[in-house]
């Protein structure tokens, strides 16, 4: 075998694992179809011109025996029509040679028909395998926008307790009408792009609480280098390390500063902390960074709630109307009392970057346990952000309300629009939620860790989808 010497493929597959000949890649369920659409592996023989390679997608509804519905394409997509809604579908795609006799096959594929909200980017069905080395659900959405003008957006293949260490990139040039996939990160694990130029950098840890990597790409987003290490993790859900969401940097007092933890659940929780460059150094040279001693959780601070709290996790930075950067932080308060309702807020020592945050204060927040973002709108000066937002104590960890608030300085908060509302729905098994968002003009666009529709419970997403909401400002 040849060594690694980058972070992205095409996609990754373990040694003696058979990923299959062709590769489906990405599937998108809907009411009564299916899109599916598949690459050949890169050491695969390439076809010749005279005889391109032809493909035939079968399907079958699950258990059914034989496939017996079948399409030959060209082209290395297929939309599955007319299917009943609701039923689960495998769905295989086989090369086929120039007497029609099948070369190689994909691996099983699992489908489940059903409406989903916005646009599928990407799907997981819970008991399809395709990536089980790394998970069973999509978690972690990001998604940018390249100055070429196209979008990006990522995710990563999570299942508790399991290795979670890859994520995926896919691409769209119709301003997410549609997606295709581009490649696969490994190991990946709660990444984070961003545009610095016109280079991508994903920042992630390799898996939970793993090492803190960094990678560049310099043709948007489709390969990347061989990433850095900035800080060493445990790599052992036991013990401490590092621990992060896909939170997007924000440039302050000439650095460039990202959000983190260090800690873990199995050791009583996470230390807040904060990560900075230079905002014009080689962000893939470690020797640039430096990053703030990680603070434990005091329940002794003035405002928190009363009860057994393992403190804040998930923080995202914003530029306070003072000038001052302050990292706000998902507040776990499921025991205590109040029992929702309160973030943290911690102040960034941004003339001394290694020095540890200082806490602030609580302030009401109506999302406070899932993670959220801070955007600021350049036309306003209002901040936003998209919850999971809470209505009374005993929808305390309910994620099926996705709504957008703002306000004037990120402590006194106001609900704009409910922007998705399923709580007629099990609570249980359907979540929306981990929004990643940004301000383009008069809209919002953003990507949701979307559980519906026979997700393994709300938490484990199997979708990642795409949203717009239009004209934010008139809402």
């Amino acid at each position: 075998m040849k060594p690694a010497l980058t972070w992205s493929y095409r996609p990754y597959s373990p040694p003696l694992r058979d990923a299959g000949d062709p590769v489906i890649c990405r599937l998108a369920p809907g009411k009564s179809r299916i899109r599916v659409e598949w690459i050949r592996p890169e050491n695969a023989a390439e076809a010749s011109p005279s005889s391109p390679d032809l493909f035939r997608v079968c399907w079958r509804e699950r258990g059914e025996g034989e496939f017996r519905s079948f399409a030959d394409t060209e082209d290395f997509g297929f939309t599955v029509e007319d299917l009943e809604e609701g039923r689960d579908y495998e769905i295989a795609v086989f090369r086929i040679g120039g007497e029609g006799e099948p070369l190689s096959r994909s691996r099983v594929r699992l489908a489940r028909t059903g409406e989903a909200v916005g646009t599928v980017v990407n799907y997981l069905h819970p008991e399809d395998d395709a990536y089980a080395f790394s998970g069973r659900c999509l978690c972690s959405p990001c998604v940018i926008r390249h100055p070429d003008g196209f979008l990006l957006a990522s995710m990563d293949v999570y299942v508790g307790g399991g290795p979670q260490n890859l994520s995926m990139i896919f691409r769209s040039d119709d301003d997410g009408d549609s997606w295709r996939y581009l490649c696969d990160l490994f190991p990946c694990f709660w990444g984070r792009m961003f545009v610095l130029g016109r280079d991508v950098y994903m920042l992630a840890c390799s898996t939970e609480y793993g090492d803190l990597l960094i990678g560049k790409s310099a043709d948007g987003g489709r390969t990347f280098s061989a990433p850095t290490v900035l800080l060493r993790g445990s790599c052992a859900r036991d013990c401490a390390g590092v621990h992060k969401n896909p939170q997007p940097p924000v440039i302050c007092g000439g650095r460039i500063w990202t959000t983190l933890e260090w800690g873990s659940w199995a050791v009583g929780g996470h230390a807040a902390m904060v990560g900075s460059a230079p905002e014009d150094a080689d962000l893939t040279d470690a020797a640039q960074w430096l990053f703030s001693e990680p603070l434990p959780y005091d329940p002794s601070w003035p405002g928190t709630a009363d009860g057994p709290s393992e403190g804040c996790i998930e923080g995202t930075l914003a530029v306070f109307p003072d000038g001052h950067l302050y990292n706000v932080m998902r507040y776990e308060i499921g025991r205590c009392s109040p029992n929702y309702g309160l973030a943290l807020v911690y102040r960034v020592r941004t003339d001394d970057p290694e020095a540890p945050l200082v806490y602030e204060k609580a302030v009401p927040f109506p999302g406070n346990h899932a993670k959220f973002m801070i955007r600021k709108d350049p036309a306003t000066g209002m901040y936003y952000s998209i919850v999971d937002r809470i209505l009374g104590p005993e929808h305390a960890g309910d994620r099926n309300l996705l709504s957008l608030i703002r306000s004037r300085d990120c402590e006194r908060w106001e609900t704009v629009c409910d922007l998705i509302d399923r709580r007629k729905e099990d609570p249980r098994k359907v979540g929306f939620q981990y929004v990643d968002f940004f301000i383009e003009g008069e809209d919002i666009l953003f990507l949701c860790r979307t559980a519906l529709n026979g997700a393994r419970n709300f938490h484990d997403a199997n979708y990642s989808t795409f949203h717009r909401v239009r004209k934010f400002r008139e809402l």
